[in-house]
């Protein structure tokens, strides 16, 4: 593959990274304890194609046979790389790999043709998941008016009742200004979000690196909706507040997935936002592919 890492670089700097995390990472480091551990499915392991972006628009095919190589079965997408949803579909089952969820804004405003067009576009690709990925900025920066959250909170729930229509779970992706409290209140967006939608109609999908940078503990946010977060995005943070490979930063992961059943989860997604972005290359993304799938698979908890 033009750009691509060979297979001795891959697995050599995969092996680096993951030694590295293994050190950073208290819940890996607890699986020396005894009593009785627990481990990620390898099967509900999957990737935010995001991640990957960069590489893909170089060779989407090949890419993905290396994905599956590394050992997913699963990517969620965030777009089709120019193809078509069934081009894309196809590009996958070359792969043997299942888009099980997918990134796509809901239309703002809303429209719901337009919406049930991304359904059916949705069902094509094989998505069991579709996820709006994101909301809370403005053109003045980060969004601090309570009625614009409410607003769009209605808009999430049409948009919930439309993919369960068509079979689909439809899912909220956080970052990190819907933790920012709204007029002037102790209220945040997400807690406007999360009690202004209906849990029948919409799941969460929360993204472990935003939710630290909003200030919030993902064990809180379990708590306090049980049952309701179907996914997670397996993103480091690093030391500069910024992005690391799963395992290789300051996120106790294994404290968080010990609540995997009261959370609900059901699929763990590695995602890293600069992965193929300089001074790394586009290539370097499936280092991060491969370093997150390995940390995943070897976590205990």
């Amino acid at each position: 593959m033009s750009q691509s890492l060979s297979r001795r670089r891959l697995l050599g700097a995969a092996a680096a990274a993951g030694a590295a995390g293994t050190l950073a990472v208290p819940g890996a480091a607890a699986a020396g304890g005894g009593g009785s551990l627990h481990r990620v499915p390898r099967d509900q392991i999957s990737v935010q194609l995001y991640t990957l972006r960069n590489q893909l628009s170089i060779d989407l095919e090949a890419s993905l046979e290396e994905l599956a190589e590394i050992g997913y079965t699963r990517v969620e997408h965030a777009g089709f790389v120019g193809r078509t949803a069934a081009q894309f579909r196809a590009a996958l089952d070359a792969a043997g790999l299942r888009a099980t969820s997918g990134h796509v804004g809901i239309p703002q405003p809303f429209n719901a043709d337009t919406w049930k067009r991304a359904l059916e576009d949705a069902a094509i690709v094989g998505n069991r998941f579709i996820v709006h990925p994101y909301f809370g900025a403005g053109p003045n920066g980060p969004i601090r008016d309570a009625a614009v959250y409410r607003a769009f909170a209605r808009d999430l729930n049409r948009a919930g009742e439309l993919a369960r229509r068509a079979g689909l779970s439809f899912g909220y992706h956080n970052h990190q200004n819907e933790f920012f409290r709204q007029s002037g209140t102790d209220v945040t967006g997400f807690d406007i979000l999360t009690s202004e939608t209906d849990p029948r109609l919409m799941h969460l999908e929360v993204d472990l690196f935003w939710a630290f940078r909003g200030a919030s503990d993902p064990v809180d946010l379990i708590r306090r909706h049980r049952g309701r977060i179907r996914q997670v995005h397996v993103k480091d943070l690093n030391e500069n507040g910024s992005f690391a490979d799963p395992g290789a930063g300051l996120i106790d992961f294994g404290r968080i997935f010990e609540r995997s059943r009261e959370a609900g989860l059901v699929e763990y997604i590695v995602e890293r936002d600069d992965a193929g972005s300089p001074p790394r290359t586009p290539a370097d993304a499936l280092v991060t592919a491969k370093v997150g799938y390995d940390y995943l698979a070897g976590l205990r908890f």
